[in-house]
């Protein structure tokens, strides 16, 4: 037994209890889109409550302030680099403050996935086009689903909620 299965096993009768009215009462796709929606919530305010969010829009703020000058300064490549090192430098610092919510997250997302493969993966596709487009075919499965409304929620949470 490998490890995403263990930690899947471990989380099961937790995530069985959790979601069960969503996987019994709903379709698969409307219980994996309302699973995704909780997770994209839960995990956006890890993010917000575990990082310094005044810090984070600073560095964004910064990033976005060289890269205009990076544009400003592409004919003069001695000027660019030393530009693009100052972005670098903000960019990790923006990474390392990322890595507290990741680390707080990402043994339950983990978890996670093991559980809506099990779970969902007898569904087939959830999302049915009927007709193929490359490179998915004539739909999509619960993976697919997962990210594709885990980023759009994501997106619009950290919108409404100012998260950085």
């Amino acid at each position: 037994m490998g490890f995403i299965e263990w930690i899947s096993n471990l989380f099961s009768p937790l995530f069985n209890l959790i979601f069960y009215p969503l996987v019994t009462f709903l379709s698969p796709r409307w219980a994996l889109v309302s699973i995704s929606l909780v997770l994209a919530f839960l995990t956006s305010m890890a993010q917000k409550y575990l990082t310094n969010q005044q810090e984070m829009k600073s560095l964004k703020d910064a990033q976005n302030k060289f890269r205009e000058e990076m544009k400003q300064h592409r004919s003069d490549p001695a000027k660019f680099a030393e530009i693009q090192k100052q972005s670098m430098e903000k960019s990790l610092q923006y990474m390392r403050h990322s890595f507290k919510p990741l680390i707080f997250t990402m043994l339950p997302v983990i978890a996670m996935f093991g559980w809506l493969k099990v779970t969902f993966l007898p569904a087939g596709d959830i999302f049915h086009w009927g007709f193929t487009i490359w490179p998915w075919g004539p739909g999509i499965g619960w993976l697919w689903t997962y990210f594709l409304s885990q980023m759009i929620f994501t997106m619009v949470i950290r919108k409404l909620f100012k998260i950085h």
